[in-house]
């Protein structure tokens, strides 16, 4: 049986994040992942861009996160975070996805981490509180491996519930998910004609009429409206997404577009076949946009999809119970928290689970919450801590800090809590709150204590 001091179940951006703020942190750690690459939603599921490192003008998210950024933007594969010209939130960080997935496996080396790539977690051992074993599944079959503390980065939560850690699921009231989305990204998209219509068209674009000329300013296009063309065509049968709007993004490479307008509603994460429901529903959709774009919306004419997904987004799913629970009100009065270990100025955005429209609880300009550390730890499990979107957290705050920026910063607390827990010996709930902040900020994370 292999043994690690850190083990992460799940190489997605905060398990990525986690695995290498451990091993800096001194730790021996081990990533194991399902695909064949980390970055999680960023790379495998066509998620882009990276929304907000900011709040207002203050930029609340930094560390590891923003070193990866920074590192494409050295190479030429990020613009860095721009304005979002959507007028939705303060920045958007457009990359390329195939150099991220490059840059992660070299953060990793580079800090004495080692990667298990196609390996699910198949199942956990667990005796006196503590997870003694995973069960692995791969190419050799089953195997045992070991650690002296684990995280949590499915996504899903399936190594604490697996565990025996209680759990919720979606909205409290009915247990329904934030609808999933698949992403679809297209080539050869002419931006400057787009940005023509919409100046000549401002009523189509609401959103954006707020301050159309972030559109120029910024250093990518985003985009949303297009509402009377997509209505039209929903009128006509053309269309059958349960959404509003159209909605894309610009990657790092001029003229390729991220779609982010599919809609699957009533499909759960956690069940593989309601997830391959939702895979097969969303290509239909996909495919659906797309003869829409090429035919309607002026730009798409001479459009090539390049990918759809590769596999489809999931906003939320299982939520921990934790030690403590992070609520929307704790987000909308900016609460301070003692144990606070990663900081975000994202709204709380969710997208209805019944069709259409989109609720936003916004903080004011330039707003910051803190997220505790006790939202990453439980009561059952004392070498068990839990990163990313299947915090604890009601599924209106985890609506919040579900985006990529902050669950790569959560992980970075994640991951450097597990290693201090591992060189004191002692279980993830007594970590040293004052050493676990002073060490983050040692390594470039912000916080405000």
């Amino acid at each position: 049986m292999s043994r690690y001091e850190v083990i992460v179940a799940g190489g997605g951006v905060s398990g990525s994040i986690a695995a290498i703020a451990a091993a800096r942190t001194g730790a021996k750690t081990l990533i194991v992942e399902s695909g064949g690459f980390m970055g999680g939603t960023l790379t495998a599921a066509g998620v882009g861009p990276m929304m907000t490192f900011h709040a207002g003008t203050k930029q609340a998210i930094q560390g590891i996160t923003d070193e990866l950024v920074q590192r494409l933007r050295s190479i030429g594969k990020s613009p860095g975070h721009i304005a979002d010209a959507t007028n939705y939130t303060y920045s958007v960080t457009p990359f390329d996805a195939e150099a991220m997935k490059y840059e992660l496996d070299l953060m990793l080396q580079e800090s004495g981490g080692d990667v298990l790539y196609h390996t699910m977690l198949a199942g956990a051992e667990v005796s006196d509180r503590r997870i003694t074993s995973l069960t692995l599944c791969n190419k050799s079959g089953l195997s045992q491996i070991s650690a002296e503390v684990y995280i949590d980065a499915t996504g899903d939560g399936d190594l604490a519930v697996w565990s025996g850690v209680p759990f919720t699921k979606g909205r409290e009231a009915d247990e329904m998910s934030q609808p999933m989305t698949l992403k679809m990204k297209m080539r050869n998209v002419d931006t400057i004609q787009i940005k023509d219509y919409i100046k000549e068209h401002r009523e189509e674009f609401p959103r954006m009429n707020q301050d159309i000329s972030v559109m120029d300013s910024a250093a990518r296009l985003s985009v949303v409206g297009f509402d009377r063309q997509f209505r039209e065509a929903k009128e006509r049968g053309e269309i059958s997404i349960p959404r509003e709007d159209v909605l894309f993004f610009e990657t790092n490479n001029p003229g390729e577009v991220i779609m982010n307008t599919t809609r699957i509603l009533g499909k759960d994460s956690t069940d593989p076949w309601s997830l391959s429901l939702a895979e097969v529903e969303g290509r239909k959709q996909c495919r659906e946009l797309e003869l829409f774009l090429k035919k309607y919306v002026p730009g798409f004419q001479d459009s090539v999809v390049v990918s759809t997904g590769p596999s489809i987004g999931v906003r939320g799913s299982r939520q921990i119970k934790g030690i403590y629970t992070l609520t929307a009100q704790d987000i909308l009065t900016m609460k301070r928290f003692e144990d606070v270990i990663a900081h975000s100025g994202y709204p709380i955005d969710i997208h209805s689970p019944d069709g259409e429209g989109t609720a936003t609880d916004k903080l004011e300009w330039g707003g910051m919450y803190g997220i505790p550390y006790r939202t990453l730890i439980t009561n059952e499990i004392d070498n068990l801590i839990v990163v990313g979107r299947c915090l604890s957290a009601t599924f209106e705050a985890q609506a919040a800090v579900r985006t990529t920026p902050t669950v790569g910063a959560i992980g970075q607390a994640g991951g450097t809590a597990a290693a201090l827990a591992v060189k004191a010996g002692l279980p993830v709930q007594q970590v040293d709150i004052s050493r676990l902040q002073r060490t983050l900020q040692e390594q470039g994370a912000y916080l405000e204590l």
